[in-house]
């Protein structure tokens, strides 16, 4: 079996999506897997920090234009297309990560996952609702009855909440965080210290 690596990720989450475009290399390079992992990352992050949200009102790492300027220039190093959405559109950001999970429930969790993030910061538009991810699923071979059941139930609600869990028990506290093992690795800046590590043991 193919030694895997966790990745919790936020389907909203700029950085998420950027540390997502070099996943498959780093797969195909070192022989190891990515398992995705989606949730909420606002609930983890405001769990982290007592229920306060870090974003509002902060400066550093957590001011909007900063972190603008950083991701494009991420993306412009990794060669990959992004939009910023604050002010070119509105999502959801529970039925974003809620989306992911219907799709994992289904065998899909990556495909789906990339077709959610590149919805989100990709494809231009103004605002996301519940039909641009029932097409996303429809595209991408899901049963779209049971999709949009999923997305309607308490249970997989339920799923977000147990997720976000797991990752706050195992010490997670942003997204993306990797975990190879027990050692953790946050940030899409500390990919080249979880490819170096990967390249350690292959």
């Amino acid at each position: 079996m193919t030694a895997a690596v966790d990745f919790y990720f936020g389907p909203g989450s700029r950085y998420s999506y950027l540390a997502s475009t070099q996943l498959a290399r780093i797969e195909r390079e070192t022989g190891y897997r990515f398992r995705w992992l989606p949730l909420q990352s606002s609930l983890l992050i405001s769990a982290g920090h007592n229920g306060r949200d870090p974003f509002k009102g902060e400066t550093g790492q957590y001011d909007w234009e900063y972190r603008k300027r950083d991701a494009a220039a991420w993306a412009r190093h990794y060669g990959v297309a992004y939009l910023e959405p604050v002010g070119r559109l509105d999502f959801d950001p529970r039925m974003a990560a809620l989306a992911c999970l219907a799709g994992e429930r289904q065998g899909a969790v990556e495909s789906f996952s990339r077709a959610v993030m590149s919805l989100v910061f990709i494809t231009p538009g103004e605002q996301l609702v519940q039909e641009d991810f029932e097409r996303a699923a429809d595209a991408g071979g899901l049963d779209v009855g049971r999709f949009r059941n999923d997305l309607a139930s308490d249970s997989l609600g339920r799923d977000l909440e147990a997720r976000i869990a797991e990752a706050g028990g195992r010490g997670t506290f942003g997204v993306p965080t990797f975990f190879l093992g027990e050692q953790m690795f946050w940030g899409n800046d500390r990919l080249v210290l979880l490819e170096a590590a990967l390249r350690e043991l292959t």
